[in-house]
């Protein structure tokens, strides 16, 4: 098979070198004026027939007779036909449209009609090749099917498999939905830094490079989190960014080390305020951007028209298991924590005992769409803490479908108790711990100065555009994920 495969390779460099000497270099043609689209063509084909159009895109099929032939031709938005007749381009030049391959792109000038099987197609007065592709395409019937291929050529899977395009055209409605659900709610898109010298704002371990110029260590950032609320300090009291972040840490369908996170802050708001906007947000992505409030996901349907479920993580720990968290003491928390198979270390306290219970035992028993709210302190280094009951804080995760999609406080805008919070974390780094945040001297100076009441919220847009184009992997909404070299 490779042989045969190299022997196709060589032809196709051989045709190459036969156009070039006969002066037909496709390489130098610049430009080809495009007037249609196959979309465009197929929905208005009563208005358009008779008419001359030009189309470009790649030869996906021949079929090559006498005088006349027929290839596909896809463009993109879909796949055309079109009618090549040695009467109507010339002998020369039909002669030369034989010769071409599937996968050469090519441009197309001709009537629009149908033939009389009733197929929507061009009939071709003149046909230039615009590209020779120097490779075979996978085969017509079994296509590109391995994955690990599909993520690593990106483009060649997108050019044999549609619904891979589809994906992506969905996943930039979403974007632009989210969009402009934010700027109608009087939100500012900003953008901030991201290489940074002190990486914070989650619990990640960052990507470390070296600034030349200045001579210093920075970190590609993990989170939007600690320069947006600077902005809320500087007066700004609506604030967005859609940026890309950075964290070390392993690849697996729900996480790629790379990802765009959404991070949004409205002044004088807590997590309830996060909690109508994160919802009515999903809301307006799908009717806008998906066209149906009902998404399957796996063998579930989603059913976004009803509201969201609330429910604290310790009463979902004792609703799913039975286990009240609540009742029991430290020891007694980590000790069932360590019977149930939870992995406890010494560092760990009640609060860290609860979280990771619930993340072994519930976490996947969330199937629509969940408020969980109340966390422990000891979790969420940059959270308000509950006026009724401090060891736990005004923050929510939603949970779909088992998997965590956004996450949300009421931020904690004290900053004695930021710095209290951020050593307390550095202990924590200190024993091991190396996702654990930073002290950020500036950001502690900024609080100082003084925060508003304020509630933010983040959302992973690769893992809501999995979710809302049912795929099963993160890599699924990514067009180039990361990926171990090929040798």
């Amino acid at each position: 098979m490779d042989e045969d495969i190299s022997e196709l390779l060589k032809i196709k460099r051989q045709k190459l070198s036969d156009l070039r000497e006969e002066g037909e270099d496709p390489f130098l043609r610049v430009k080809y004026d495009v007037t249609r689209h196959s979309a465009e063509i197929r929905e208005s084909f009563d208005a358009l027939e008779g008419e001359v159009v030009s189309i470009a895109g790649r030869v996906m099929t021949r079929r090559l007779m006498g005088k006349a032939s027929f290839c596909d031709v896809q463009d993109g938005e879909g796949r055309i036909q079109a009618y090549v007749r040695s009467d109507d381009v010339s002998p020369e030049a039909y002669a030369r449209f034989k010769r071409f391959d599937i996968g050469d792109i090519i441009g197309v000038k001709g009537l629009v009609f149908k033939t009389h099987k009733g197929e929507i197609s061009v009939k071709a007065s003149e046909i230039t090749l615009l590209a020779k592709s120097l490779r075979v395409l996978p085969e017509k019937f079994h296509g590109l099917k391995d994955q690990e291929t599909r993520y690593r050529m990106r483009y060649l899977d997108l050019i044999v498999n549609p619904e891979v395009k589809n994906t992506f055209i969905k996943r930039s409605r979403i974007i632009k939905c989210v969009r402009d659900f934010l700027d109608e709610r009087g939100f500012l898109e900003v953008e901030t830094p991201v290489l940074q010298t002190n990486p914070g704002g989650a619990a990640a371990r960052p990507f470390a490079t070296r600034h030349n110029a200045l001579g210093i260590d920075m970190y590609m950032r993990i989170a939007l989190e600690l320069h947006l609320k600077r902005l809320i300090i500087g007066g700004m009291e609506r604030v967005y960014e859609i940026g890309r972040v950075f964290r070390n840490e392993g690849v697996s369908v729900k996480h790629n080390p790379e990802f765009t996170l959404l991070e949004l802050y409205q002044a004088y708001t807590d997590y309830y305020g996060m909690m109508e906007l994160t919802e009515n947000l999903i809301r307006y992505v799908c009717t806008e951007a998906i066209g149906s409030f009902s998404i399957p996901c796996g063998d579930v349907e989603i059913d976004f028209s009803k509201p969201f479920e609330v429910i604290s993580m310790a009463d979902a720990v004792k609703k799913h298991t039975g286990v009240d968290f609540n009742s029991i003491s430290e020891d007694e928390a980590k000790k069932i924590a360590a019977e149930s198979g939870v992995i406890c270390e010494p560092r760990h306290k009640k609060g860290d005992a609860l979280n990771l219970f619930f993340e072994k035992h519930v976490e996947e028993k969330l199937i629509q769409p969940t408020f969980l709210i109340d966390h422990p302190v000891e979790i969420s280094p940059l959270t308000k803490r509950k006026p009724t009951n401090p060891n736990y804080v005004e923050r929510f995760e939603l949970y779909i479908c088992g998997r965590e999609y956004a996450n949300a406080y009421s931020e904690l805008n004290d900053p004695i108790d930021q710095r209290a919070r951020f050593e307390y974390q550095e202990s924590l780094r200190a024993q091991g711990d190396d996702e654990a945040n930073r002290i950020d001297e500036d950001f502690i100076a900024a609080l100082e100065y003084g925060m508003p009441p304020t509630g933010g919220m983040g959302m992973g847009i690769d893992r809501l555009v999995t979710l809302l184009t049912n795929s099963f992997s993160i890599r699924d909404a990514l067009l180039f994920p990361t990926m171990r070299p090929v040798e």
